[in-house]
């Protein structure tokens, strides 16, 4: 197998369906979306395999979904056939809600860290904040854009944050308050109230 082609030595790369400059939006967003696969990845290895076994199993499935999003950013042939499905933003959901039910509650903003790899998974978080802009920057432009990226991408986000919380809590490591912070996250009423 050769790795190297040549054919980007100009500055211009294939996606599906086209060629474009490498600085392209569309390139921007979906290499952004391949460093956040990277930093999951990342994540990954750094779990400890009997404590996390769950989670990595999430991760792993959660990098397939990436590829596909990856793909589906990449896809301007007309033929347009993505791979994202709305299935694994209600996974996400589901997974939001389970993890937040086992972590503390949450008044305050908190800061990225902990142990090392629920650092690796804020990283992970903002990257794909990063991702999920440029697909709006993307959308803009006018180029067709599946919907269900940007969807996908705002809800890993969200999940990325839970997934942390959840990783030092089991790691016995609390979360550190932001210090300046306001109460932003308002307990939820009791039902008998």
């Amino acid at each position: 197998m050769i790795i190297y082609t040549r054919t980007g030595d100009e500055g211009k790369t294939s996606i599906i369906g086209a060629r474009v400059d490498k600085d392209d939006v569309r390139v921007e967003a979906y290499g952004t979306v391949d460093e956040v696969n990277c930093f999951v990845g990342q994540a990954i290895a750094e779990l400890d395999r009997e404590k996390f076994e769950d989670i990595i199993a999430d991760l792993v499935n959660v990098q397939h979904e990436l590829f596909d999003c990856g793909h589906d950013l990449a896809n301007v042939s007309k033929k347009r056939e993505y791979k994202l499905k709305e299935e694994y933003v209600t996974a996400l959901e589901k997974k939001i809600d389970q993890y937040i039910s086992e972590t503390p509650k949450l008044e305050r903003f908190i800061l990225p860290g902990g142990t090392k790899v629920a650092a690796s998974i804020h990283i992970a978080r903002t990257v794909t904040r990063r991702a999920e802009r440029l697909v709006v920057k993307l959308i803009k432009t006018g180029d067709p854009v599946p919907q269900l990226a940007l969807k996908y991408l705002n809800r890993l986000s969200d999940y990325f944050f839970v997934l942390a919380r959840v990783i030092n809590f089991r790691s016995n490591v609390k979360d550190v308050e932001y210090v300046r912070s306001a109460v932003v996250f308002r307990k939820e009423k009791r039902k008998e109230e």
